[in-house]
């Protein structure tokens, strides 16, 4: 039985043109791109041809007389750490002061922020409503004096739902308070125009469209200030030193390109397997629920509850029946815990707990829908002994 991959939040399949056009670049020999001789500048303009293509994709200026900055990472992670850790520093010449996060942000945010708690620093949470939406009007009354950054992502990892992250920034912008956005599953997803948002920074991560595993960007607005996490070099302003890998740039950069000139094809592509899918199970299950669906959401992801049944229990059921699919987010898998971002949102233990995370990508094709559909109903009945 041939496997059914339905996780492409945790992962994309990378492109066979990525793969080639990184494989040029190892081919090629790259010299170190911060050597000062010609090889050495040979690769440094490959890297900031890369640089200034990925920041025009995403509505970045890095070549305006006032640039904005994209900073390379090893992932979304380290661009989420780099954010909450470098600005709020950055921002604060006094003692600890305050910082904001939705509560339905990534681990990669969460923890961070937790972190700066345990450092002295306060943490406030913006709460989402029922179908996960930040709370748009309860974010001026945690705009302080002492607060000194909010983050709130701009699509959710687990429901796929899209935030107000525009009116929130100028709502932050109009306070004096950076706003950065973890923008990693929107990314190759939906169109992102970085200076249209408003916000300070913004995180994306290459293998969430289709690029290499181990890179990611921070991409930070022209005047904000960012204090390193890492010592040790001059590389990108000295904000992430240590020598950019070449062939990971390049095949970043081609992931968006491709992307960019099939994104129309892409959207629909996608939107037509999240409804066929969705239409498919609650017409074998009308007890179905769709986390989320009151709000608008990304394409390309289906958070749905089989109430009645354990979620835990039934995810190892499907992947036994060749259906990959997730609890929540890939970060948190094999955590016994209830998905954060579901009890944020108010929903009732037993939806929570039978909730799964189906996600769904460029090579997922129609037929694979269906027979997913086939299996994960035939496993749902089989345990409710139907």
């Amino acid at each position: 039985m041939e496997a059914i991959y339905l996780d492409h939040n945790a992962t994309t399949p990378i492109h066979p043109e990525v793969v080639e056009a990184m494989a040029r670049c190892w081919r090629e020999g790259h010299a170190n791109p911060a050597s000062q001789h010609q090889l050495g500048q040979k690769a440094r303009r490959v890297v900031e041809d890369a640089r200034e293509e990925i920041a025009e994709i995403f509505g970045a200026k890095v070549s305006s007389p006032r640039p904005d900055r994209l900073i390379f990472t090893s992932g979304g992670t380290e661009a989420n750490n780099l954010a909450l850790f470098g600005i709020s520093r950055a921002f604060s010449s006094g003692p600890p002061g305050r910082v904001v996060v939705s509560a339905v942000e990534h681990a990669s945010v969460l923890e961070p922020a937790q972190h700066l708690l345990d450092l002295g620093w306060r943490l406030d949470s913006l709460g989402v409503d029922a179908d996960g939406v930040a709370r748009v009007d309860r974010l001026d009354d945690l705009l302080r004096p002492e607060t000194r950054l909010v983050s709130v992502m701009l699509g959710n990892h687990e429901t796929g739902v899209l935030q107000p992250v525009a009116e929130l920034a100028r709502r932050c912008n109009e306070a004096g308070v950076p706003l950065h956005t973890d923008a990693v599953q929107v990314a190759g997803k939906l169109p992102i125009d970085f200076r249209g948002l408003g916000v300070a920074a913004m995180s994306v991560a290459a293998h969430k469209f289709r690029g290499p595993l181990g890179i990611g960007a921070l991409i930070i607005r022209d005047g904000v200030r960012v204090e390193p996490l890492h010592f040790g070099g001059h590389q990108q302003w000295g904000m992430r030193p240590g020598t950019e890998c070449v062939p990971l740039v390049v095949g970043m950069a081609t992931a968006l390109r491709i992307w960019r000139n099939e994104r129309e094809a892409h959207f629909h592509h996608l939107l037509r397997l999240r409804d066929r899918f969705e239409s498919g199970l609650k017409s074998g299950f009308p007890a179905l629920v769709v986390n989320g669906s009151g709000a608008e959401r990304l394409p390309q992801t289906s958070n749905v509850a089989f109430p009645g049944l354990d979620g835990q229990v039934l995810l190892m059921a499907l992947d036994m029946a060749g259906v990959a699919c997730s609890v929540g987010s890939a970060c948190s898998s094999g955590s016994s815990e209830l998905s954060p971002t579901l009890l944020a949102m108010g929903l009732p233990k037993p939806v929570v707990a039978s909730s799964l995370r189906f996600s769904f990508g460029a090579t997922t094709t129609e037929s694979e829908i269906d027979e997913a559909v086939r299996r994960i109903l035939m496993v749902v009945h089989e345990l409710r002994g139907d």
